[in-house]
């Protein structure tokens, strides 16, 4: 019997100037733990540099589910508010690409997986807004802290994570006004929203604030990529052996 597994794509940075070998060009690049955590879950893993935002629904047909990756802060403008001076400079075309893969990706029924900044986007996608400044969540620049997150009981999130965990966070935004639909799923202890999801009839659509791929937990990913095997008519994942615990 030929295996097919989900095919997920993840979305990209586009950097000038990125340096490998004896090399200096414009890249599409991703840190590996995105990839690799889908390939651990089960799924195949597809790298989405940006593109343009019409062939969206196009580079989705070709996938089973979609994960919108971290990265530089959301251009306020893209919710109607002015940049604040701590707010990081924008990346336009990443914007433009991943708010259209989104849109067609909710629109298709597609799985949904939104990272750190993808969470913050699916909110901003959604018609919701963002706070451009939060203490306490990255506190040593370019350095994965730590904390715990409590799920909401009857939530998607807390089907999946039905303990509080310690999960490894990078961010200094967050979300405000929820987006249209979206509901918390999870709270950090001074009650940021940690997760958010969109009612089951809606599809599986997660977003979290911290970064799974720098951890050990693949429940979250393991989740999505069986919903895309079940969504897709491909193989689920089989469950791995110490891979249910939460992460350091």
């Amino acid at each position: 019997m030929t295996v097919v597994r989900p095919l997920i794509g993840i979305s990209t940075y586009l950097e000038s100037g990125a340096r490998w070998g004896v090399w200096e060009l414009d890249a599409a690049l991703l840190p590996a733990g995105y990839p690799r955590l889908v390939q651990r879950a089960g799924g195949l893993a597809a790298m989405l540099p940006p593109d343009t935002p019409e062939r969206a629904a196009e580079t989705l047909a070709r996938l089973d589910g979609l994960v919108i990756a971290g990265g530089p802060d959301v251009d306020p403008a893209r919710y109607g508010a002015e940049r604040e001076p701590r707010t990081g400079p924008p990346a336009l075309a990443r914007d433009a690409w991943e708010l259209a893969l989104i849109e067609a990706a909710l629109a298709a029924g597609m799985p949904v997986l939104g990272i750190c900044r993808g969470m913050q986007l699916l909110n901003v996608a959604l018609g919701g807004t963002l706070v451009q400044h939060l203490e306490g969540h990255a506190e040593v620049v370019g350095v994965f802290g730590g904390h715990p997150v409590e799920p909401v009981p009857g939530s998607l999130y807390a089907g999946i994570v039905p303990e509080e965990t310690t999960v490894p966070t990078y961010h200094h935004q967050a979300v405000d006004r929820l987006g249209t639909g979206l509901v918390p799923s999870a709270y950090a202890a001074d009650g940021t929203v940690e997760a958010v999801e969109l009612p089951a009839d809606r599809g599986w659509v997660l977003g979290v604030q911290w970064h799974p791929e720098m951890g050990e937990d693949l429940r979250v990913l393991r989740a999505l990529v069986t919903a895309a095997a079940e969504d897709g008519g491909g193989l689920a994942p089989t469950p791995a052996a110490g891979a249910t615990g939460s992460t350091p």
